[in-house]
């Protein structure tokens, strides 16, 4: 049984097509109308059709020519934007007659649906449009004419960029070719196709209609694209609110043909995806999230709420999990992700500190944001923590793994339970993280981030940490590794070095070979110390965030970290000689 089985079915005749049309939900509660692209049918949405149901009336229609809807005769000429236009009217008509509807749309349901929103006749019929993998045509032939009229090496490289992006548009305008391959072999091996290259689960999609509506759906691209490039509309403007969602991995469509978008659609949200192009099947949960608040927004007459902190449009609403976010650099990265607009875990020992970052994070604009209490080096429990994330809060996009100890004191002071303290939590806390997390992102097959927090201590050798240094080494080489390894998933790594920040690791760091009152003496003093150079958190935070949205390795926090990167590189034997020398206890 699919999600579509229990929709009520309506036929809708217009411009001699019969439309079939899917209902869900409550028709008296707020319209969404969903337009699927090439070369699927509807039930292309039943995943996001499914959980917006709850809140709205759903309403998901096949393309003329796709699905259970007739094609025109001939098909020549029957796809225009024109007709297709026509077509959303007469359903828009039958579902919502007296109020307007919120458009969604993807791949060629997006382009036409740019189309729908920017007519002069489907004004007052369009409550807010969400676009996805799918560009106005008018648009993109403005886009291309201003790189042509005012070439520089950039433009004609985002040019030539798009224009490889956009081999199959070619292929599709040849005559015959596309509807044998469709109804032949590429019919036949399309959905092992999309399982392999863009993780697309199986279920109810494709539908057996796939080769016919791929046939048809070729004359989308030979009866609208070359007219629309050469002689774009100049009056293409949206007049409802758009929400534009653009994945990140989207093979089909570069980032920058969205560039200057603000010209055309004044009241635009942005937003981005680590996915591919298909995102309506991999990825319906962030979907329906995103269109519930850009509807709700809308029909509350506030539309564009969308996070407006730093890299909102690359963070908002995704699931960003923190360990030692109960304080220090792990709570001012939870902080950072929270102002961007993403969901956040908080995980801490300290079930008190994790609970008030939780409670601080939706203050801050978390769309929302959880406590859980963990000990990282607990293999059971973070095993328990990442089968619950999983099923309560979905696949995390970002893992943060923060949590650490400090512990100093010379190797032969140093015992052996010291060893495994400081092991289990700077180390193995980071594999079990690793591990668990960086699993179900592979799994799910749209990427992810991972950030391991090293330390500068990771290069630089000292007679006096030992143990804390050779715990971040470790951390900074098994980024490396894993780094290598799920490169070919789309998932980053990234090893963050900070140097002397002011948190409170130095109140809680252990020193070895002293007693409690030697030890308490030494805590007093490092925190002065660090409290006097105050280099603040939040300063590492922001490097997190730019180190995901860059894809960097390794990144040195603080100027002594750069620096005595810099020397490990260049001069290592200078560090070791400094690392002779005894510090003033």
């Amino acid at each position: 049984m699919t999600v579509l089985d229990g929709a009520r079915e309506r036929w809708v005749r217009t411009g001699g097509v019969e439309l079939c049309v899917a209902e869900l939900g409550d028709e008296r509660q707020p319209t969404i109308v969903l337009v699927h692209g090439y070369p699927d049918s509807k039930e292309v949405w039943s995943e996001v059709a499914g959980r917006l149901a709850d809140r709205f009336h759903v309403v998901l229609y096949d393309v003329r020519g796709h699905g259970r809807s007739t094609a025109p005769s001939p098909l020549r000429g029957g796809f225009t934007l024109e007709k297709l236009t026509d077509d959303f009217l007469a359903v828009a008509d039958a579902v919502s007659p007296d109020r307007p509807v919120h458009l969604v749309g993807h791949d060629w349901g997006s382009v036409q649906s740019w189309e729908f929103v920017t007519v002069d006749r489907t004004e007052g019929r369009i409550a807010s449009f969400t676009s996805m993998s799918g560009p106005s045509l008018d648009h993109f032939g403005h886009w291309i004419n201003k790189r042509l009229r005012r070439p520089t090496p950039r433009r004609v490289g985002q040019l030539l960029g798009q224009g490889a992006k956009s081999w199959y548009v070619y292929l599709l305008h040849t005559p015959v070719l596309p509807e044998l391959a469709w109804r032949g072999p590429l019919g036949k091996r399309w959905p092992r196709i999309l399982e392999r290259v863009e993780q697309v689960p199986g279920g109810d999609y494709p539908t057996p209609s796939l080769p016919s509506d791929a046939a048809h759906g070729a004359w989308l691209y030979r009866d609208n694209v070359r007219p629309r490039l050469r002689r774009p509309r100049e009056d293409a403007y949206a007049h409802a609110p758009v929400q534009l969602v653009t994945p990140l991995g989207d093979a089909f469509l570069s980032e920058r043909l969205y560039d200057g978008l603000e010209q055309w659609a004044p009241r635009l949200t942005r937003r981005t995806l680590p996915a591919k192009h298909w995102v309506p099947r991999t990825r319906p949960d962030r979907l329906a999230d995103w269109i519930t608040e850009f509807v709700i927004s809308t029909e509350d007459g506030r539309p564009g709420t969308a996070p407006g902190g730093r890299h909102a449009d690359r963070f908002g609403g995704q699931l960003v999990l923190v360990t030692g976010a109960g304080n220090g650099i792990g709570r001012a990265t939870a902080f950072a992700f929270a102002e961007a607009g993403a969901r956040v875990v908080a995980v801490d020992r300290d079930a008190e500190a994790a609970a008030r970052t939780a409670e601080l994070s939706r203050l801050i604009g978390a769309p929302d944001a959880w406590a859980e209490t963990v000990d990282v080096s607990h293999e059971q429990a973070m095993e328990k923590l990442a089968a619950k994330v999983a099923a309560e809060y979905g696949v995390v996009d970002v893992l943060v793994n923060n949590a650490g100890i400090g512990l100093s004191g010379s190797f032969l002071d140093t015992t052996a339970e010291d060893w495994r303290k400081v092991l289990d939590v700077n180390l193995w806390g980071v594999i079990h993280g690793c591990r668990l997390f960086g699993r179900q992102m592979a799994e799910r097959g749209q990427g992810g981030h991972i950030v391991n927090t090293a330390s500068a201590a990771a290069f630089q050798p000292s007679r006096v940490l030992p143990a804390y240094s050779t715990s971040k080494a470790a951390v900074l080489m098994l980024s490396e590794c894993l780094r290598a390894e799920l490169a070919g998933q789309g998932i980053g790594v990234t090893a963050i070095c900070p140097g002397i920040v002011n948190t409170g690791i130095t109140s809680t760091a252990r020193f070895a070979g002293v007693d409690a009152e030697e030890e308490e003496r030494r805590q007093r003093r490092s925190a002065r110390l660090y409290g006097m150079r105050n280099y603040p958190p939040e300063k590492v935070a922001d490097a997190v965030l730019e180190a995901v949205v860059h894809n960097r390795a390794v990144v040195p926090v603080t100027p002594e970290a750069r620096g005595v990167h810099l020397m490990s590189r260049y001069t290592p034997g200078v560090l070791r000689r400094l690392a002779r020398v005894k510090p003033p206890l």
